[in-house]
């Protein structure tokens, strides 16, 4: 058995000795409900979430400190899942349907419902979950929502965007300051790159007016920060969509697969794309990891899907050469990769195709100048300022 795969198993050990001791003990928190964005159709819903303990993580707030922000972080990766607990979905047609959450906490479930509850900000349907019981302290609110999304049958396409280094600033190629970012930010001090969120409600308002594009975001971030992607998006006035992230297992990939961050990619995006087999899809990324190499395969997969692929440049030479060569390789497919320097430029482009009206073009520049005059974070000065 390969080290990695004893290692998880020895984690997993410990993880379940520790909560079984803790329940004994009575130690452990309050239990909640995670339900997650997800999405489907009107004859079939994905509902999927976590049951954790309560660890207290706070709203995000501009002032937190760093300490703060540190300590909420450690508290989402140190999570105590609750494997066993027992919820009843309900999805608006007057059934319930049992499930059970498994051993890292997660729960599940396909369905086809005989119709659908109201529909709630243009496209999102909530689907009720009760948290019947769980080996820990119910918390007193046990019922919660998840909200799945249902593009509408005018939906003119739908966008499926990368999130670390395309919308929000992670600097994932500089492991240094991507661990500043990340561990000492909340959802209010992250920065989005700029203009990206004008860019995206003009890709949501489309050409037919009616902003019911739907978006999904396809990232190998953990599960442990929804929370903060979430309110990252809503702080910033991004359009929300079902956030697809990565579980954080450890075992070892078998020799020969594909890498777990294009893996996991690649997979969310060929079911999205055979959820919707009618809806033509954008799709939007970076050039600081595999995005332009998952997109060419999901190109070679789904022929005449993809409308345009938007890759933002991160400055690595080689980088952008291997965007480059990916490009030219798709023009026999007649699907156009871009490699852009910023927003605007792909807010052009997507004026030109027809995607979005030929006033996003200024919207997009005026929000671009907005953003360039919030001031940057001081930690991120000085360490470009020593690499000067």
């Amino acid at each position: 058995m390969p080290l990695l795969d004893r290692l998880s198993d020895l984690a997993e050990n410990a993880d379940d000795l520790l909560r079984r001791a803790r329940t004994r003990l009575g130690l452990l928190h309050e239990v909640q409900v995670l339900p997650y964005r997800s999405y489907g159709t009107p004859e079939r819903l994905y509902v999927k979430g976590r049951v954790l303990t309560d660890k207290g993580i706070t709203e995000p707030d501009p002032a937190d400190s760093r300490w703060h922000n540190l300590l909420n972080m450690y508290r989402r990766f140190d999570s105590q899942e609750i494997p066993g607990a027992q919820l009843l979905i309900r999805p608006g047609d007057g059934s319930e349907h049992a499930v059970v959450t498994d051993e890292e906490g997660y729960f599940t479930l396909n369905l086809e419902p005989q119709q659908l509850s109201p529909a709630v900000d243009f496209m999102w349907h909530p689907v009720e979950v009760e948290l019947l019981h769980a080996p820990a302290p119910l918390p007193a609110q046990r019922v919660a929502h998840a909200p799945v999304l249902v593009p509408a049958h005018d939906a003119e396409y739908g966008i499926i965007s990368d999130l670390d280094d395309t919308v929000i600033q992670t600097a994932a190629t500089d492991l240094l300051r991507m661990a500043r970012t990340v561990l000492l930010r909340n959802a209010r001090s992250r920065m989005p790159f700029k203009g990206v969120a004008e860019f995206y409600r003009q890709l949501q308002l489309g050409r037919n007016g009616k902003r019911n594009n739907p978006f999904f975001y396809v990232s190998s971030s953990p599960w442990n920060l929804y929370d903060l992607l979430e309110d990252f998006l809503a702080l910033n006035e991004i359009p929300p969509g079902p956030l697809l992230l990565r579980d954080m297992a450890l075992k070892r990939k078998k020799s020969g697969d594909a890498s777990e961050h294009h893996g996991h990619k690649l997979k969310e995006i060929d079911n999205l794309l055979l959820t919707y087999p009618k809806l033509p899809f954008v799709l939007i990324g970076d050039s600081g990891q595999e995005d332009a190499n998952i997109y060419r395969e999901v190109v070679r997969r789904h022929p005449g899907r993809v409308l345009a692929i938007y890759i933002r440049d991160v400055n690595l030479p080689e980088r952008s050469a291997l965007v480059s060569k990916v490009s030219e390789e798709l023009r026999g497919d007649n699907v156009e990769m871009l490699l852009v320097k910023d927003t605007v430029e792909a807010a052009k482009h997507a004026a030109a195709q027809g995607l979005v009206f030929s006033e996003a073009i200024p919207a997009v520049q005026a929000e671009k100048q907005k953003d360039e005059a919030t001031p940057e974070d001081p930690g991120d000065v000085a360490a470009q300022e020593g690499k000067k």
